[in-house]
Order: structure tokens, then C-alpha cells, then sequence
């Protein structure tokens, strides 16, 4: 049986010290008995390389280099086999391999799942772009160009203390942040209000690994959109601050799942993945605007483990399951008046 073909797409900024030099990995992939082609995304006209024949495409980068390369394959039906080596790695701590070394996750694309997830597609006044992690407005889009302009985050080397450090000028950001008065529709239901926050996602993370929709479900062609309101600045700078994986947001934040949202652009910046829009330094468009976000489902394919996937298919039936069983349960009154 031929050798499979493996388009490597290589970001060799990303990560820290303690990352696989790019000799490493194409060793450790000739050994897992894959034939490699090399591109460094860093160079001009990288894109050609996704053009060529391959089994898998490869990404060894962070979350910027995922999502660039994954933009260029939705609808493609090719296999995207992530290779953490980033910051934040929000999209592979979604697919549940952010903990895992490379020397493990390539011996396990043999037998590991092809796994579909939903994508968005944003139009407005930049014309059309798809997006991958999430959109969003107010507080994230504010404070990334903050965390580009930090000294101190530019100079820390390792991975976890460059993401802690982000996450606490989020926190200090959130603290005068001003709240946006947003006109929007999801699905044709008026959802205006004044938000510190909206973020519309594909992804459980965005940004500094804020852990924004733990009840997300990867392709079901709904985004999972959360706001905050004005009110809950204080509540929201203490979930962060205790964050931990796996806790759910307070009850007092507002989510929705749906799949279009319309909104009003009045000329606010706001993110796509890890881009902010309008671009500084360029002319702005003319505001007012219509611009929204549409679902493209089952956009885009990932590798994860075997073992990763069946878990994580116990872990989202058990939550149901216990959905189910919440919504069954009688109210407290109903109860306390049986037992009599």
C-alpha cells in the first residue's frame, strides 16, 4: 500500500521553546510512515500547497493558522489534522487534543475519526468571509488590540503564562469597558439590547481561552451566541477570574443558539476569529449597515483520536441524558405537596 500523503502546513513562530522543530516533525511523520510535503505558512503564496494532492492536511500552529488553512477548506472533504503549537489553542482544546503531544497524536490519525463541524459566513460591507472560531463584538474585539500592543506579553516565553497574562488584561479591560447599544435578529426574533459582549461561535473557546459555550455542539448547525449585559459587568469579571474548565456560565448571561443572525453596523470594529474589522489604518466604510452571519454546516473536517471522540460522545450523550431527566423532574412545589 502506497506511503499516505501529508500536506504539512508549518507556522514557525508559533508556541514556545518546548515545541517540535519542523526536522522533528517530518521525522516523526516519515516514522508513522506518511510521505511529507513542507510549507511554511509564513511564506508568500502558501495557499498553492492545499492545491496539491494530499490524504491529510496538516497544521502545526496555533488557533490564526488553523483557522487560515481551514477558511481555504471548507466544503473540501479534506481532513484537517491539528497539531497544537500555539497560545491560546482554543480550536484544539474544543477537539480535546490541546493536551496531547505530537507523539502521540500522529501515530493516532490511523485510526482516528473524521469529525465535521459548522462553520459561519459573515457579509457586510468587507463583502463575504467565512470564520471558523467565532465573530463578535464589544469587549473581546476591544481588548485584542490592547493584548497586541503589551510589552509584557510580547516578552513571556512559555505558553500557559502568556495565556494567564492575557487573561488577566481581559479582566482589567472589562472593568471600564463601555457597552455597545446593538440592533440584531437571530432567526428573525429581535434580540437588541445594550451588551458589554456578543460573540457568535462555532468554537467552545475564544480569545484567552474564555470559555464562552460549554454546551456547544459541533455540528448542528446552530451558532451558540452569548451576551452580557451591562448589569452583569461585575459577575462577569468574577467567572472569569475563577474560570475553570467545565464550569458553566451564570444563569444571568444570556445565550442563544440559532442560525442567522442580522445585525446593524454603525460603524463599531468587531472580530473575526482573531482579526479585527475594520483594519486599522484603513478607511472605514460608510455606515449605517446591514451585516449577518449565516451557518455553513458541516463546513469543515477534523482528526481526532479514536479514544478522544468516544469519550467526548459519552461526555455530550450524559449531558442530554441529563437534560432529559431535569426537564421531567416535577417542580419543588409538586414534590413537597406528594410527600405529604
Amino acid at each position: 500500500m502506497a506511503a499516505k500523503r501529508v500536506t504539512l502546513i508549518h507556522n514557525p513562530k508559533a508556541g514556545d521553546d518546548r515545541q517540535p522543530t519542523l526536522g522533528q516533525l517530518e521525522a516523526l511523520l516519515k516514522e508513522a510512515g506518511y510521505k511529507v510535503r513542507y510549507q511554511s505558512a509564513k511564506e508568500p503564496g502558501w495557499e498553492k500547497a492545499l492545491k496539491r494532492p494530499a490524504d491529510i492536511v496538516a497544521v502545526a500552529g496555533g488557533d490564526g493558522t488553523v483557522t487560515k488553512v481551514a477558511r481555504r477548506l471548507i466544503g473540501k472533504d479534506m481532513p484537517i489534522a491539528v497539531l497544537p503549537m500555539g497560545t491560546a489553542n482554543n480550536i484544539s482544546k474544543t477537539l480535546g487534543i490541546s493536551d496531547m503531544l505530537v507523539t502521540q497524536l500522529i501515530p493516532a490519525w490511523k485510526s482516528a475519526r473524521r469529525v465535521s463541524f459548522d462553520a459561519g459566513c459573515a457579509r457586510g460591507p468587507w463583502g463575504g468571509r467565512y470564520f471558523i472560531e467565532g465573530v463578535g463584538v464589544g469587549l473581546l474585539t476591544t481588548a485584542i488590540p490592547k493584548a497586541s500592543k503589551s510589552k509584557t506579553l510580547e516578552q513571556l516565553k512559555e505558553t500557559e503564562v502568556k495565556v494567564s497574562y492575557a487573561q488577566q488584561l481581559f479582566r482589567e479591560h472589562l472593568a471600564d469597558a463601555p457597552a455597545m447599544e446593538i440592533k440584531a435578529k437571530l432567526d428573525g426574533t429581535d434580540i437588541s439590547g445594550r451588551y458589554l459582549l456578543l460573540e457568535v461561535l462555532n468554537m467552545q473557546y475564544i480569545g484567552p481561552n474564555l470559555f464562552l459555550a460549554p454546551e456547544f455542539v459541533r455540528n448542528d448547525g446552530e451558532f451558540d451566541i452569548v451576551l452580557v449585559q451591562e448589569k452583569h459587568r461585575e459577575k462577569f469579571r468574577a467567572h472569569i477570574k475563577q474560570w475553570q474548565e467545565g464550569k458553566l456560565l451564570p444563569p444571568e448571561f444570556i445565550t442563544h443558539r440559532g442560525k442567522k443572525l442580522e445585525m446593524r453596523w454603525n460603524g463599531f470594529a468587531l472580530h473575526m476569529d482573531d482579526k479585527v474589522w475594520p483594519p486599522k489604518g484603513t478607511r472605514k466604510p460608510r455606515a449605517p449597515a446591514d451585516i449577518e452571519f449565516e451557518v455553513v454546516a458541516e463546513a469543515v473536517r477534523f482528526l481526532v483520536p479514536q479514544e478522544v471522540h468516544e469519550l467526548q460522545e459519552l461526555s455530550r450523550k450524559n449531558r442530554e441524558k441529563g437534560k432529559e431527566l431535569a426537564d421531567k423532574r416535577p417542580p419543588r412545589k409538586a414534590v413537597a405537596h406528594a410527600k405529604r
